[in-house]
């Protein structure tokens, strides 16, 4: 399996857990059967856990993309060291984006999702590159 492939597994698994902390902030807060039964849906939750539905849903919006550049890059023959490298970078990124959403620092959130988008830019040049 190529360093492509392997980190839009990492980054799929990663976007997969990212419902677990603001669900369970849910239980703690209101309880199973509310929340089983969407009664709480409609309730706040604690800000952090807020935060990080909204850096999970930032997370499933960008994985669209990174996935269908990855994939379009494999099957282009477009793959290279440089799309590795964007891979990495963009997994690490996506790591740094929610841990930064979720701890509220300073232009920190802004500046993991720039560097992600670049990492999707670079492979998208990859693609498109003549050859």
């Amino acid at each position: 399996m190529t360093t492509d492939l392997r980190m839009l597994a990492w980054v799929s698994g990663f976007t997969l857990l990212l419902w677990l902390p603001y669900i369970l902030a849910r239980l703690m807060t209101y309880g199973l059967v509310p929340t089983l039964a969407y009664r709480a849906d409609k309730e706040p939750l604690p800000a952090w856990a807020e935060r990080a539905k909204k850096a999970h849903y930032n997370a499933v919006e960008n994985l669209a993309p990174f996935a269908a550049l990855v994939l379009t890059a494999q099957l282009a023959g477009a793959s290279n060291s440089t799309t590795a490298t964007a891979c990495i970078v963009y997994f690490w990124a996506r790591v740094a984006h929610y841990l930064a959403y979720l701890s509220t620092i300073p232009y920190l959130r802004t500046l993991t999702f720039a560097i992600s988008w670049v990492a999707m830019i670079v492979i998208f040049v990859q693609i498109m590159r003549p050859t």
